[in-house]
């Protein structure tokens, strides 16, 4: 039997801190996978793009995912798409999952984790949040930061004014009039963006800040021009995935200009920001054990609580269910 588990379904069977914790632990011990992750893509004859992630593995998981989506920047939900849990046993079709929800959670707050393991502590002093790009991963990564450390304001910008209003009414803060607005208010900033031109610039930033860029998933997208990501600090979450398809491969920088991924920093194999007067940038490209993690805790949920729709897609076993011959 094969699990279908919607939006609906998944809100409520995913727990922000326990999904923290398992991306967390994902860092930590992704890299001991043998297989590799594949990010694949193509252009589309619509306004749109087509993704597949394949195989999502994590060591101590006997399954994996396969996740296909579709981006369409026009539309919204700008991503649609599944993401079919198979058993690492037999193949089974354990579970088909909304990918948009999925995708929103554990990009969302993955970020956060990125975000608080390299922006600057200081208790003694108020933290405002930026957020450029208000949308559903933006969301994530604002509730994730929310339950790993202070945040004492927000300033939010959107191409949409009414869309960013709403952002940040809903948080606590204000929306401004462009993304250098945010980047001079913010002392941490968050960039999720469809961009394909940098939004901010080195002299858009300040020695101490920490941006994250999320936007930079696929080939021509840009965020930060080339001269922040030279003067920071500069943490992906993959080397190789990030000069081919990420913010490296958008400012045409080659694999070794990120100083430290993500899960290395996490590992104490490096020690991440050193220094509190300097930028720091992490940006992601997404990762399929990511998939996997998440799917994982809501399918493990799912069946404890008995939720979500069970279908058979095999049907009856082979000579059963026929009509009679002759």
């Amino acid at each position: 039997m094969t699990r279908i588990l919607t939006h609906r379904d998944l809100i409520s069977l995913l727990d922000p801190d326990a999904c923290v914790e398992t991306l967390r632990d994902g860092f930590t011990r992704s890299d001991a996978t043998a297989v590799p992750g594949q990010r694949i893509r193509t252009d589309l004859p619509f306004p749109g793009t087509a993704t597949a992630l394949i195989p999502g593995l994590l060591p101590g998981i006997d399954a994996y995912t396969v996740k296909v989506n579709a981006k369409f920047p026009g539309a919204r939900p700008a991503l649609r798409g599944v993401i079919c849990l198979h058993s690492g046993q037999d193949g089974e079709l354990l579970a088909l999952l909304d990918s948009a929800t999925i995708t929103a959670w554990r990009t969302g707050l993955a970020a956060a984790l990125g975000t608080h393991v390299l922006a600057t502590a200081d208790p003694g002093r108020e933290t405002v949040l930026g957020v450029i790009g208000a949308g559903a991963q933006a969301e994530l990564t604002v509730l994730g930061l929310g339950r790993l450390r202070r945040v004492d304001g927000l300033v939010a910008y959107d191409l949409d004014p009414a869309r960013a209003a709403s952002f940040a009414a809903r948080h606590g803060g204000h929306s401004v009039g462009s993304a250098a607005e945010v980047a001079a208010r913010a002392d941490i900033v968050l960039l999720a963006t469809w961009s394909r031109a940098p939004l901010l610039r080195l002299a858009d930033t300040r020695p101490g800040q920490h941006l994250t860029s999320l936007g930079v998933d696929e080939p021509g997208k840009r965020e930060l021009a080339a001269d922040v990501l030279e003067a920071a600090l500069l943490a992906v979450d993959d080397r190789p995935l990030a000069a081919a398809m990420g913010v490296l491969a958008s400012a045409g920088l080659p694999p070794e200009a990120a100083h430290a991924t993500l899960g290395e920093i996490l590992r104490g194999e490096h020690p991440g920001r050193t220094d509190p007067g300097r930028r720091t940038v992490y940006a992601p490209v997404g990762l399929p054990w990511q998939d996997l993690a998440l799917a994982w805790l809501a399918y493990r949920e799912a069946e404890r609580r008995g939720l979500g729709t069970e279908v058979d897609f095999l049907g009856p076993p082979p000579g059963r269910g026929l009509p009679p011959s002759g």
